[in-house]
């Protein structure tokens, strides 16, 4: 991967091991790291538009992180990327997730930080 894409985000999740101090917090953090694809791309350089996302593109892989929730939306994701985008290959070209992953129906997946906020939808 070329650095020009690796900076395009100017923004990195990971912290250097002298700046981690450890300590009991709760994080409302949510993300998933995707496989890098021409899918992938279009989700993360759609997502990246919400100044709350930040996106961290890796070799293979690329990640999406955000603060509470983070909404997929797949008709939009759909209109940005040119072609049809379904949850079933959203869930494909995603490796893994943290926080509440929920499908919301066909057109929705919610990744959820904040844990109270999953109940309306279990």
């Amino acid at each position: 991967m070329s650095t020009t894409a690796r900076d395009s985000s100017k923004k990195n999740i990971f912290k250097s091991m002298k700046d981690i101090t450890f300590e009991q917090t709760i994080s409302h953090q949510c993300g998933v790291t995707m496989n890098d694809s021409v899918e992938a791309r279009a989700i993360a350089e759609f997502m990246a538009q919400d100044p709350n996302v930040t996106v961290t593109y890796n070799p293979a892989l690329i990640r999406i992180d955000g603060e509470g929730k983070l909404i997929f939306k797949m008709d939009e994701i759909s209109e940005f990327l040119g072609k049809d985008m379904t949850a079933e290959i959203f869930e494909v070209n995603t490796s893994t997730h943290y926080g509440r992953m929920v499908r919301v129906d066909d057109n929705t997946v919610i990744l959820f930080g904040n844990m109270d906020e999953v109940f309306e939808y279990i």
